[in-house]
C-alpha cells in the first residue's frame, strides 16, 4: 500500500461529496473549509510561545501559627 490519498480514492472521495451535498452546495462548503483552515493556521502562526511558569511564590508566614 503505498499512500492513503491516491488519485483514485480522492475521485471517489470527490464524488460521495458531490452526491451527498449536490453540485450546488459543494463550492460553498469547499470555500467555507478552505476559510476554517486559513484561520487556524493564522491563529497557530500569530501565537507567542509561552515561556514555562517559573512565578516565585513567596515563602509561608509563620505569624499566625500557634506552638
Amino acid at each position: 500500500m503505498e499512500g492513503l490519498f491516491q488519485p483514485m480514492h480522492l475521485l471517489v472521495i470527490f464524488l460521495i461529496a458531490l452526491i451527498i451535498f449536490g453540485p450546488k452546495k459543494l463550492p460553498e462548503l469547499g470555500k467555507g473549509i478552505g476559510e476554517g483552515f486559513r484561520a487556524l493556521k493564522d491563529s497557530m502562526k500569530d501565537k507567542p510561545e509561552q515561556p514555562a511558569a517559573t512565578a516565585a511564590v513567596p515563602p509561608a508566614s509563620n505569624e499566625g501559627a500557634k506552638s
